[in-house]
């Protein structure tokens, strides 16, 4: 069987995660599976596969992002990125020595690709969303994002086809980025799956992504949670933690859950309040939740778009964090419909691994 080696961007929690379900296929087909990513990617990984051997290898410094103003500070970044970038390139040329692999799967990783190796890139951002002031740029970003992605031999979509059904929006359509031809739409990756469970969790709070506005979200979310009635479970999503808070006797806060229980908990729940990350959006389609209210995080124009499209779909409320009231927002978010059906992770991971996977394995 062949050795993979899977590389997820440590930006958040979202990339890592929407690699477990490829993961756990890999090592049901008996691959042997090698996972090089950095900070809280890689400890969460490390947690869910500890069989694995794991690496760590860090990718790209973070722009500081206190919500306003976040374009310049992105744009002042760049050179921070291209210097990663190259940094990047340097260590895998040391990982890919030292061992031998059949396949790369990188996760947003635009650096993480070898000209002898077979290598793929996982991405639902395919075509990029910039705020409107500065339209051309995101025209820029096609041109930009179309070479970088015609230096892999194809890129996993985890997204249905565009059309009725997509869960990304013009996010993961190709057109204009020329690489329909090497494009394989997944469907979705969620890292969860759905349980039978009670509905006992009133309100879920997933607090994610990446700091500050991780923390900044905490502090305005928890003071408001007393507010509201019957029983609240918050996960904080810190890996490195696993402190278990209980603040009054209808509240439980969990610093991080394994997969395990977060499925439980999420399907158990009657309501989510969470990002509109991506991978986020992923397990909601997956457990087929009806009523939740989104909080982008603020300058992350990707989840920004995507409330936006949700809620002119009908299907979720966003609101702005600043001006988030839980009470009255809850309230609103109840009259949306929530996600369409869809196909399920299970059955997708393993088309795509039949379908897509297979032929660099084989």
């Amino acid at each position: 069987m062949g050795h993979v080696l899977v590389s997820p961007l440590n930006w958040g929690l979202g990339h890592a995660s929407r690699d477990v379900p490829v993961i756990r296929e890999l090592l049901r087909n008996h691959h042997e599976v090698t996972i090089a990513a950095g900070g809280n990617a890689l400890q969460l990984l490390q947690r869910e596969f500890p069989t694995c051997t794991c690496i760590d290898f860090p990718d790209y410094p973070l722009a500081d992002n206190r919500g306003r103003f976040f374009f310049p500070r992105f744009t002042a970044h760049v050179p921070a990125l291209v210097k990663a970038l190259s940094e990047e390139r340097k260590n895998l040329s040391k990982i890919l020595t030292e061992t031998d692999y059949d396949l790369i799967i990188s996760d947003s990783r635009p650096g993480v690709y070898s000209d002898s190796i077979p290598s793929v890139q996982i991405s639902h951002q395919v075509h990029q969303s910039f705020p409107f002031i500065v339209w051309p740029i995101e025209l820029i970003a096609l041109y930009v994002n179309g070479r970088g992605f015609k230096k892999f031999d194809s890129v996993i979509i985890p997204d249905n086809a565009p059309g009725p059904n997509s869960l990304a929006g013009k996010l993961s359509r190709t057109t204009g980025t020329g690489t329909k031809k090497i494009s394989f739409y997944s469907g979705i990756l969620a890292s969860i799956r759905k349980v039978s469970s009670r509905k006992e969790i009133d309100y879920l709070f997933l607090i994610s992504g990446m700091e500050p506005q991780r923390t900044a979200l905490e502090k305005i979310v928890i003071p408001q949670i007393k507010d509201l009635p019957g029983r609240k479970v918050v996960l904080l999503g810190k890996p490195s933690d696993n402190r278990v808070m209980v603040p009054d006797n209808d509240t439980t806060v969990y610093s991080y859950v394994s997969y395990k229980d977060k499925a439980e908990m999420m399907s158990g729940s009657k309501f989510i309040v969470c990002r509109s990350g991506y991978t986020t959006m992923m397990d909601l389609a997956e457990i087929g939740l009806a009523n939740g209210l989104f909080i982008p995080t603020p300058g992350q124009w990707e989840q920004e778009y995507l409330s936006s499209y949700y809620r002119r779909r009908g299907w979720f409320m966003s609101k702005n964090q600043s001006r988030l009231r839980l009470s009255r927002d809850i309230e609103k978010a109840e009259g949306y419909s929530g996600f369409p059906e869809m196909s399920h992770t299970q059955d997708n991971v393993k088309k795509l691994y039949q379908e897509h996977l297979t032929r660099y394995l084989e």
